[in-house]
């Protein structure tokens, strides 16, 4: 029998520096978000960083909590009643950190008869960081608890015509009312050593402005071209003027180096070129979070204003929208009935 599993990132439980201190240890010493030796990552995230970050942290999420909860969960709820209506398959929902996990979710499915998984990432993108553990983790957990069922990933869907329509149609609707001067593509970010670690011919992600554009099984798996492959398809399907749009990388940790350009940096330097009138869209996202709510839509509208700018608007992600339900119902069905993906 078949079923569904979609995959979030997760939340802390409360935004408390006692729940957010759990979640941020599972989520920093995943050895694919700092993917550092075990033993240099203990010291780093439970001697150092822990000591401090969780109170931050909470102060951050209880700017953006709802009374149902966290917004990325509760978003995700609301997806998965939403595309359980548009399919007979038993669908069910895990978060990679936190609680309401993977095991949860594929121990829901189990129970209900589901042997043959459909796992969709919710990630548009591929990255060490996002797409990749959860599909590892997964295949963990499947592999030591759920030995009889069997498990077809999602790819990555940056790229599907579908995917590209619904995010093109969503900026088109917040754009309307609002005279731009400048549209940002802003990706999370992640260290430049994450790229080439996923280059599987371990010489052609150089990171030199030139290697995203060159043709090669690298874009398979490189975030990085990804994410710009998609502001051109969608600058392509709005006919958006090139001199208004750019995109750049938010959220980083010192040390090594973070893809470039910075989107803090580009708040300021925007604003200093004249263009005081700016909508900021999230793309790597699928549902608003601490990323996009609190580090995009609040801070970098303070940081952009305090710069010079005039204007701004944050374009929420695709949350729960009635034609991405329709569109992952659609995935659904295809794999359904005849075992194929859309990309």
């Amino acid at each position: 029998m078949k079923g569904v599993l979609l995959v979030n990132l997760g939340s802390p439980d409360s935004p408390t520096a006692k729940d957010v201190k759990p979640y941020l240890d599972e989520f920093l010493m995943d050895e694919r978000v700092i993917d550092a030796p075990k033993w240099l990552r203990t010291i780093l995230v439970r001697g150092v960083i822990l000591q401090t970050r969780p109170k931050k942290s909470a102060k951050a999420y209880q700017k953006i909590w709802w009374e149902e909860g966290s917004p990325l969960i509760v978003i995700s709820e609301r997806f998965l009643h939403k595309v359980r209506s548009k399919t007979d398959l038993p669908v069910a929902l895990g978060m990679r950190y936190g609680s309401g996990s993977i095991e949860e979710g594929l121990k829901e499915l189990s129970d209900q008869g589901v042997d043959d998984v459909l796992l969709v990432p919710l990630y548009p993108h591929y990255a060490m960081s996002s797409y990749e553990t959860v599909v590892v983790k997964t295949l963990e957990i499947q592999q030591e608890k759920f030995p009889q069922m069997g498990i077809t990933t999602l790819p990555a869907f940056y790229k599907t015509p579908g995917y590209i329509k619904v995010l093109a149609d969503s900026i088109q609707d917040h754009l309307k009312d609002f005279e731009y001067d400048h549209v940002l593509f802003s990706y999370h970010g992640i260290p430049e050593r994450h790229i080439r670690k996923s280059d599987p011919t371990r010489f052609h992600c150089k990171i030199d402005g030139t290697c995203c554009s060159v043709n090669s099984v690298a874009h398979n798996s490189c975030y990085r071209h990804q994410c710009y492959d998609t502001t051109e398809r969608i600058v392509q399907t709005l006919g958006l003027p090139r001199d208004k749009v750019s995109s750049s990388f938010q959220s980083r940790l010192a040390g090594d180096p973070w893809l470039k350009p910075y989107t803090d940096y580009d708040f300021k330097r925007l604003a200093e070129e004249g263009k005081t009138r700016l909508a900021v869209i999230t793309p790597a996202f699928v549902s608003d979070c601490l990323e996009t709510l609190e580090e995009i839509a609040m801070e970098g509208k303070e940081e952009f204003l305090e710069a010079g700018g005039s204007e701004y608007i944050h374009i929420p992600c695709l949350n729960d929208r009635e034609d991405w339900v329709a569109l992952m119902g659609e995935w659904i069905g295809q794999w359904a009935e005849t075992d194929a993906l859309p990309v």
